[in-house]
This record gives C-alpha cells, structure tokens and sequence, in this order.
C-alpha cells in the first residue's frame, strides 16, 4: 500500500485531501473586506495592498456607512480605523460583536493609537486583532489572510454542525417510530 494510498483512507468521508492552512484562489474570490478609514489616502492605501489577494473590497468612510454595508453586504473581515467622525473604531467594533448576526465577522483594527489603554479598549470591544499605522503590507496581508481562514473554517465548523443536528434529530425521529 503506497502512503499516498494510505493517507486517503485514512481521511474521514468528505474532507479534502491535502488542505493547507492556506485558503484556496476560490474562497479568496469568494471573500469580502470592508475597510474603513475617514482618511481617503488611507482607504487607497489599504485597498491597494490588498488588490493581490483577488478578494472583493468594500469601502466606508465613516462608522455609520460600515454599520450600513455590513448590514446590507455581510464582508468576511473588516479593517477598521479607530479615530473617526460621528461614531468611532470602537463603537462600530462595539455594535458588530453586540450583534448574533455580525459577532462571529473578524474585525482588525488598524490605528496611530499605541498607547496600552487603547489595544485594552479594543479588547474589551471585541476586536480579533490590531495593526498600527503605518501599515505594513507583509504583515497586513498576512493578518487578513489569517482572519479569513478563520472566518472560512468558522463557516465550515457551522456547517458541520447544522449537519450533526439534522442527523440526530432524523434518528430521534426514527426511533420514535418503531
């Protein structure tokens, strides 16, 4: 028996062969960021480094514009400025992860801030992660593919679940039967 041979019987029914940790050019175009940034050459910036990872990018310039979009155009991570008008990083952060709808969206905060109480501020919002200007494009493109896997796997993980559930609940019924 090869190894090759071997390593795919050993696999569970339905689970790809070979996954990496990296995220497939698909799930890459299938994905979604929202960066917001009052800042217009801050939002070009972030949107530019990001054109290489294919995904779709959506903008807002404002807090109350992201709250908008991610209700109506649910993104997979969104980048968030802390420092805005009429509704700051942390209150946008604040709302999404208050919400069941928006909670599990990972937000990475990207910010001038470094001072100790403001990353202690964005935890207790709820923010997944933190980059502080100037950004990195390395280190910026590393975090979001790392957050977006995460935001794939949690989808896969729901499914999963949901799956589990029906089968269970279809052999309760099937028990009830006989």
């Amino acid at each position: 028996m090869s190894a090759e041979f071997a390593s795919d019987a050993a696999a569970p029914p339905g689970s790809p062969q070979g996954e990496t940790a990296e995220l497939s050019p698909e799930e890459l175009r299938n994905s979604t960021i929202l960066i917001v940034d009052d800042n217009l050459q801050n939002l070009e910036l972030l949107q530019a480094y990001l054109e290489g990872l294919s995904c779709r990018i959506i903008t807002a310039t404002n807090g109350l514009e992201a709250l908008a979009l991610v209700d109506s155009d649910p993104p997979d991570v969104i980048l968030l400025d802390v420092m805005m008008p009429r509704m700051s990083g942390f209150e946008v952060c604040k709302k999404l992860k208050a919400d069941p709808q928006t909670r599990t969206i990972p937000i990475l905060m990207v910010t001038a801030l470094n001072e100790l109480g403001d990353i202690e501020r964005g935890v207790e919002c709820g923010t997944d992660d933190f980059l502080t200007k100037p950004v990195n494009k390395l280190e910026l493109t590393t975090r979001v593919k790392s957050l977006l896997r995460v935001r794939h796997l949690r989808r896969e993980l729901d499914r999963t679940r949901a799956h589990i559930d029906q089968v269970q609940s279809d052999a309760d019924d099937t028990g009830r039967d006989d």
